[in-house]
Order: C-alpha cells, then structure tokens, then sequence
C-alpha cells in the first residue's frame, strides 16, 4: 500500500469491511503448497489481516509484514509477524530469499507489472512461492463512476490520472511467469452483501472509499470532497440498488495467482 504520513490510509475504514477482504486471501492460501526452508513474507501487509491466517499455516517460520503505511503497520502489530518493516514494495530487498511471498490485494498500487512480478519471483528461495491477489474489479460501475464524477468535478486531475490501474489478465501473468517455474492462475467474482451505512450513504462508496476513492479525493476541499461523494453516490444508486432491508449485492472480481519458482 503506498503512503505519506500527510495522507495515510485510515485502518478503521479499511478494516470496517475485513471479513470480505480477507476471504480472498484465504483462497489464495489454500492454494499455495509445501515451502523449502526460509522465510514467510506479507507483501503489502496492511492492518495484518492475513498476519493471523499466515502465522497458523506456518507455525515454525519467521513471517515479515512489509508495508509503505505507519498507520496500517501500527494496527499490525500483534498479527503474530516476527517482524514489521516500512519501506517502498518496488525497492524492496529481503534479507534472505524468502521461501514464500503472498501479497493479497497490493500489487495493483504499482505499475510496471510486467517488470514487477519477475523481479519479486527472481527473489524467491529455489522451490520458494510467489502467490498474488490483486482487484480486478476496474471496469465495474464502482470504479468507472469514480472516474466518470471526476471527468464532471476535476477534468484536470482525470488527465494527471492513469486510466486504469496496472493489473494484466491472468492469461497474461502465466504467460510471463511461465519461464520461472510452474504457474497457476485463477478468477473469481465475490458476490458481497454490503449492509446498509450508519449515518447513510451508499453500501459501495463505504467500501471504496478506503481504497479506490482515496487517489480521487487527495487534494481536495471539505467541500470539494463532499461534492464528489454526492456525485458518486448519485451513480452508485442507479447501478447498485438497493434491496429489500436496504443492503446490496455487490460483484467484486478478484484476479490470483501462484508461481512455484524452478
């Protein structure tokens, strides 16, 4: 996750939807096999919502949360990691060859994928895992609204903005890890229930605005932000409605993968 301590992710937000964020990661750690000897890394570990999960699979491994956010590395503590780390995913360097590294809904911050996932899996142990979950979930209406309000609102910033994030298919990750090792991928929709908002709002803006919103907002006003969220919301309840009970359904891809290195 990237930070600066003026715009820091808000744990509490992020963590208000923890049990849907963390189901995928535990999919993707059902599917990572038997490990040589080294470390267990959580790359981009959060709050430490997999700390917990990671620590009962591998009881006899030094686990290491690595992270870009105080606040976030703060609220890991406690998670059962031997260590935490702050520091920048894109010039990371492990002390040792890791024999896993699992990162669950991270990599899609940084660019530059085709460079990337290589270079993590060049880091590896002989035999060690790389295991990924990223969103895939860019072109839904959550996310095309984020970006079709700030076309309205802030056309200048829409221009400073890439237009998607980085993530590829998942074709495309087999296709480039292929020569490393043994790859395996996958796609699943989530279907989640968002419950209704205290103090109102919409089901999904509560759940983007801790992640996909955040880049949308920096910069802003009081009032300028609350324009946009207004805007959004406006979108969100024609492409989102609500259901008997005011809860809604909402679809959530998620692309995975593993790579046993060679």
């Amino acid at each position: 996750m990237s930070a600066t301590p003026q715009n820091d992710w808000n744990p509490g937000a992020y963590d208000r939807f923890r049990g849907l964020r963390l189901r995928p990661a535990l999919d993707l750690l059902a599917q990572v096999p038997a490990l040589p000897a080294g470390d267990v890394v959580d790359l981009g570990c959060g709050s430490g919502a997999a700390g917990p999960v990671l620590r009962a699979r591998f009881p006899d491994r030094r686990l290491i949360g690595l992270d870009s956010s105080p606040a976030m590395l703060a609220e890991a503590r406690g998670a059962g990691y031997d260590q935490l780390a702050e520091g920048d995913i894109n010039g990371w360097v492990p002390e040792r060859p890791p024999a896993l590294i699992f990162s669950n809904a991270a990599l899609h911050w940084l660019g530059d994928h085709a460079r990337l996932m290589p270079a993590l899996a060049g880091l590896l142990a002989p035999g060690g895992v790389l295991a990924v979950q990223m969103p895939g979930n860019f072109l839904a209406p959550s996310h095309a609204l984020l970006r079709a309000t700030a076309a309205r609102l802030h056309p200048e910033r829409v221009a400073q903005s890439p237009s998607l994030p980085p993530v590829l298919a998942t074709d495309d990750y087999m296709r480039l890890l292929h020569p490393m090792g043994a790859v395996t991928g996958w796609e699943t929709t989530y279907i989640q229930r968002l419950d209704p908002v205290e103090g109102g709002g919409h089901p999904v803006r509560a759940f983007t605005e801790s992640t996909a919103m955040r880049p949308w907002l920096e910069g802003l006003s009081a009032a300028q932000a609350q324009a946009f969220i207004q805007d959004y919301e406006g979108g969100l309840e024609m492409a989102y409605p609500r259901e008997a009970g005011g809860f809604v359904l909402f679809p959530f891809r998620r692309v995975f993968f593993t790579l046993r290195r060679a």
